[in-house]
């Protein structure tokens, strides 16, 4: 039953935060519209499956899997056993249909992905593992699993070979691949927002999902960082309205795979406010088999999502272009 409740024991055999198992819960149920959209566009382009279709002959399912799994440990009960524990939780919380497996690798760099082709698996780097608690870390495998649920981890994969190959100066990499590279990186960002509300219905507890966030933007420990502050700071970031924040903003994404982070906790807040997220943990969500929604309505919510975004960089740039007209002929007047 999807009101079902999961009361897992804590680390210290303590008893955690109850959850609601999620059953049967349909990935469109935590998908954001601008990442359907971007998804859209980028079937559109021309070479899209051609390129991949390259990519996937050219690599094939097992040497990728294996390049990836060679220099990291399976998780299991015995090995990372604290790791496994958590894990069993997500999967249970989500109603994951398998148990995808997991992977530790050895590098500082506070990060995690989801990989794969036909068969999908989850990478911890052992930096994450170090600085997270278990909330926290349950909340970044949830994420993971969130991608292998809404079936981005095939896309995901080719993102990184393409960079990989590009950076290598490989001649695959030719004009169509890097026109489908930045149509992939554009996707790929916006599909870490929608894992970010598959991160928050792992975990239930969405003081802990903006806490991680902070975490994995900056760093340190939860004493000597304020939550409240963070916030406050990604509010400014997304209200500032110079034109040249705008195009700041927009250049630094360029290249990027991952949004930054006080955009994601607006954008998991805006979420939160609007209802959705109290709605699903009530049990109001779409169940896998159920039909989907009209495409026509779909795009439609897509689309208002990415019109809104531009009509505000459009708004906003024409105010300061006019300023800036102003203060120009306001000159040749003195």
């Amino acid at each position: 039953m999807a009101d079902d409740q999961d009361r897992t024991e804590g680390q210290n055999g303590g008893e955690a935060k109850a959850r609601r198992i999620l059953t049967d819960i349909a990935p469109r149920s935590w998908e954001h519209p601008a990442d359907k959209a971007a998804l859209q566009a980028l079937r559109r382009i021309p070479v899209f499956d051609e390129v991949l279709r390259k990519l996937f002959g050219f690599f094939g399912e097992k040497p990728i899997r294996l390049a990836f799994q060679a220099n990291a440990v399976r998780v299991s009960p015995n090995q990372f056993g604290r790791v496994h524990g958590l894990y069993q939780d997500v999967l249970k919380t989500l109603d994951s249909p398998e148990a995808y497996p997991l992977y530790v690798s050895q590098t500082p760099i506070v990060n995690a992905g989801a990989y794969g082709m036909e068969s999908p698996f989850i990478i911890l780097n052992s930096g994450t593992v170090a600085l997270l608690d278990d909330d926290q870390l349950a909340y970044i495998m949830g994420h993971e699993l969130g991608h292998i649920l809404s079936d981005h981890v095939l896309y995901r994969t080719m993102t990184y070979l393409l960079l990989q190959l590009a950076q290598m100066g490989f001649p695959i990499v030719g004009l169509a691949a890097r026109a489908v590279l930045v149509a992939l990186l554009e996707w790929n960002r916006k599909s870490e927002l929608s894992c970010d509300r598959a991160g928050l219905l792992a975990i239930q507890d969405s003081e802990t999902v903006m806490r991680t966030m902070l975490k994995m933007a900056g760093g340190g420990d939860d004493g000597e960082t304020s939550l409240q502050e963070f916030i406050v700071q990604a509010e400014e970031y997304r209200d500032s309205g110079d034109v040249a924040d705008q195009v700041f903003k927009i250049l630094n994404l360029i290249g990027s795979t991952h949004p930054f982070w006080v955009i994601r906790v607006s954008e998991l807040r805006t979420w939160i406010e609007g209802g959705d997220y109290d709605r699903i943990v009530r049990g109001e969500y779409q169940r896998r088999g159920d039909p989907d929604r009209a495409y026509q309505e779909d795009l439609k919510e897509a689309a208002q999502a990415y019109s809104e975004g531009a009509r505000d960089i459009l708004d906003t740039m024409t105010a300061a272009a006019k300023r800036m007209g102003e203060q120009i002929m306001g000159g040749f007047k003195s």
